[in-house]
């Protein structure tokens, strides 16, 4: 695996923004998450080594865009060369999460179609409203791989009418960090069972650290949050199907979580 933010900085956008890692992070260092700028690391997928072989090793999957939103509007001027830099490596599978679906069509490259088969575009619902305004846009949307992130969960949401085979995975996360927002254990139970009905595959990513079970509100430290999930042992996949894409650790953490 390998992670590449070809630029950094966010304006929160909606309710799953409110505790936004980027701007807690930023703020640690004395710095002010809504200034939008290129990184030093942007060309990382075409960077080579001395004996001429790629930084990122072929074959990698690339965490896209994790400390900002791909689809931003600030990163409208750098976006083409960006999508450059995947059409070249189609060697790599880049993988990116955004909350700016509705942005889509006017930020693809030319050569687009129904999508680059080597990259995955997840879109993030934290709640019934959200759900309502993005998926029907995503779901129409022309892309190759899709999965649907329900982090933070900030409340129940019905997923139940956008389900299908287009959906290659459904991922939950309650949210962390000090001033995380309660994430119900039963709103989890509920996308679990929407996906067994509809036969997508499902993952319990995390707790959060406030995880409201059979009426207890449980504060859950951070380095619990996934072993705990995980103990839960609710994840599904319907026969024949598999995760789209390796689970890690770290993955979905800086998405949409505080630390």
């Amino acid at each position: 695996m390998a992670n590449w933010n070809p630029w950094h900085g966010c304006r929160k956008y909606s309710e799953g923004c409110q505790n936004c890692y980027v701007y807690w992070i930023d703020q640690a260092h004395g710095k002010n998450a809504a200034q939008i700028f290129l990184n030093k690391d942007f060309d990382l997928p075409m960077r080579r080594k001395r004996d001429r072989s790629y930084v990122i090793s072929p074959g990698s999957i690339v965490y896209t865009c994790f400390s900002s939103d791909f689809f931003l509007e600030d990163a409208d001027p750098w976006r083409e060369r960006a999508w450059e830099m995947m059409r070249w490596r189609q060697d790599l599978f880049f993988l990116m999460i955004t909350k700016r679906i509705t942005r889509l069509q006017q930020c693809l490259p030319p050569d687009w179609g129904e999508g680059y088969s080597n990259v995955h575009i997840c879109c993030t619902v934290e709640n019934q409203r959200q759900a309502q305004i993005r998926l029907p846009v995503y779901q129409k949307a022309p892309i190759r791989h899709k999965s649907i992130i329900c982090s933070p969960l900030l409340g129940p949401i019905d997923l139940s009418p956008y389900l299908g085979d287009w959906v290659e995975e459904v991922v939950a996360a309650g949210e962390s960090g000090e001033e995380a927002r309660p994430c119900h254990y039963d709103w989890v139970l509920d996308l679990r069972r929407q996906c067994v009905e509809k036969q997508v595959p499902f993952h319990f990513m995390q707790t959060g650290a406030r995880l409201v079970k059979d009426g207890k509100c449980y504060r859950i430290a951070r380095r619990y949050q996934h072993s705990q999930a995980k103990a839960a042992g609710i994840d599904f996949t319907p026969p024949g199907k598999k995760s789209p894409f390796e689970r890690t650790e770290n993955f979905f953490d800086i998405q949409t979580e505080s630390e």
